[in-house]
């Protein structure tokens, strides 16, 4: 592998297995240690172009999948939409006798707002089950099923409660979704197209959120019922087609290595690959994940949700919770209450949502450019930059608050656009990189299950903060909330630069064993290792050396 490195641990290999007392058994034989070899400097080697080739069906099973997340994408952008609608307000709400207007109160605003991320986080601890023991496709497909079902509650839904309900159900395919699509996208792809196949995941997340927009700019001048329902509605638009894909999905070969069954996991990668390209050997190929396989196997037993908790396994748990936090305690909540922010700020519904549109489509933008960016740069680089970038951002919309003028407001609504650029461009899209490449193969699912059960549990707190920061029912802070979120991204950032380490470029095995020597965050770039070597403890002498 061709890095420039600062320090070095050349011997690092897979561990030997020790029985009871007898002496080590190499867990491996020599011809599969070579054809796993041979594999990675294959993958290390590859072009992106020449990974397109190898793998396009790949690309595109991988694509359908992470489209389930346009849903989710779509119905939270919806919900802070919907805020801004009078017919909704009217509909859902309570009279204001100090405004004269209807409002949904900060109180419900919060339990539907909240109702989803329950809801999710119930869907991601059963998705963390089904997906380990029945496969990723048909978790997927179960969870669409139970999406088409649930939809019904929110269009017919005659009051809030009901639509409380609604998003609670809904919430348990969303979280299925949200463990499921990294887990796939990282393990149907080789290293070059693993960044692209896992950050696509945040450009559905954003289309979803530009079709929200949309459809209220659409249905917004309407005086009847069918303001909000229509929007509801257009949610029974992704799942139908998306099923009907996934049928003929092959389930990820890493799954059927972990269930010990090798002549699917090859039948699996042959349909995610392209015949008789030059280099490619799919055998080799399957070598590597059974090597990549044992070796964690033997560095860390186990793959329950305890394990996630133990050994070396517990500080990769503890940066992926982490990363995912971020998401939340950055300032980007503000972004899905866009066209409510600024209509608090006194802009005119109408106005805020062709805003709104504006600023999603540049997020999809940014996404796109993203994968300019990770080619050339870490994505350790990328994240923090991304930070730093947004807290200045949000400093400036705090102080141009106390400007209350119409063009005040409409700096703010620039800014604000701004940033969703400078998310989607950076934290955003590479959040679902570094969560994909930084749990183990074995423990991936559990750990991202853990993560985004914590991301979903932060944003029922930014969720509450944000709607009494916005409701002029509430504390209605309006433009002065950005400082609040300023503080947690600064903090954000401090964990950033000190806890997270740079996969770029790496195959598992390798990341596996920079855990393992416990190679500190801000030196993974410049470490080298060699997981095909078979002199473990000689590579732990040398790192306790330096």
């Amino acid at each position: 592998m061709a890095h420039s490195k600062a320090s070095t641990i050349p011997d690092g290999a897979m561990a030997e297995k020790h029985l009871e007392g007898d002496a080590p058994e190499t867990v491996h034989d020599e011809a599969l240690v070579a054809d796993a070899k041979h594999a990675s400097e294959v993958e290390h080697n590859m072009t992106l172009l020449t990974a397109i080739k190898t793998y396009p069906k790949a690309i595109g099973w991988s694509v359908l999948l992470s489209s389930t997340l346009i849903m989710e994408g779509y119905d939270l952008a919806l919900l802070g939409s919907l805020y801004a609608s009078p017919v909704f307000n009217r509909k859902f709400g309570t009279h204001n006798p100090t405004t004269g207007k209807y409002a949904v109160s900060a109180a419900w605003q919060s339990g539907l707002s909240n109702g989803a991320r329950a809801g999710e986080i119930i869907g991601l601890i059963l998705a963390g089950w089904t997906a380990d023991r029945f496969g990723y496709k048909m978790t997927t497909i179960g969870s669409l099923v139970l999406m088409i079902m649930f939809v019904f509650v929110l269009f017919f839904a005659p009051n809030v409660k009901i639509l409380v309900l609604g998003e609670v159900l809904c919430g348990i395919p969303w979280g299925a979704f949200q463990s499921v699509t990294p887990a796939y996208a990282s393990e149907v792809a080789p290293v070059v197209l693993r960044p692209y196949l896992t950050t696509f995941i945040n450009m559905c997340w954003v289309i979803g959120q530009f079709f929200a927009a949309a459809v209220n700019k659409g249905s917004v001048g309407r005086t009847d019922e069918w303001a909000y329902r229509i929007p509801f509605a257009v949610q029974w638009v992704w799942p139908i087609p998306i099923l009907a894909g996934l049928i003929f999905a092959p389930e990820s070969p890493w799954w059927h290595v972990r269930h010990g069954n090798k002549a699917a996991a090859k039948h699996s990668l042959l349909r995610l690959t392209s015949r008789n390209q030059p280099g490619f050997n799919a055998d080799e190929t399957i070598a590597m994940i059974e090597h990549t396989n044992e070796l964690e196997k033997n560095l860390s037993q186990g793959v329950s949700f305890r394990d996630c908790f133990r050994g070396v396994d517990i500080r990769r748990t503890e940066i992926v919770v982490g990363i995912w936090l971020v998401q939340t305690l950055g300032g980007q909540n503000i972004m899905g209450y866009f066209a409510y922010f600024l209509t608090q700020a006194g802009m005119d519904a109408s106005n805020s949502f062709s805003l709104s549109m504006g600023q999603y489509a540049l997020g999809i933008v940014g996404t796109a450019g993203s994968w300019l960016l990770m080619s050339r740069v870490g994505r350790r680089t990328i994240h923090f930059s991304g930070l730093c970038t947004q807290f200045l951002l949000l400093i400036i919309v705090g102080s141009l608050s106390f400007g209350h003028t119409n063009s005040s407001v409409w700096a703010i609504g620039a800014l604000l656009i701004v940033f969703t650029f400078v998310y989607d461009f950076t934290v955003g899209p590479v959040t679902y990189s570094l969560i994909s490449e930084l749990s183990s193969t074995r423990l991936k699912a559990k750990t991202i299950v853990l993560a985004r059960a914590a991301y979903n549990a932060s944003n029922i707190f930014v969720n509450v903060m944000t709607n009494y920061q916005l409701s002029s029912t509430a504390w209605n802070w309006g433009a002065r909330s950005a400082f609040f979120w300023a503080g947690s991204c600064l903090l954000s950032a401090v964990w950033v630069f000190f806890r997270l380490p740079e996969p770029k470029g790496r195959t598992y095995a390798e990341l596996d064993l920079l855990f393992e020597h416990r190679v500190p965050a801000r030196k993974f770039a410049q470490t080298e290792i060699d997981p095909y070597s078979d002199t473990h403890d000689g590579a732990k002498r040398v790192m306790s050396e330096q």
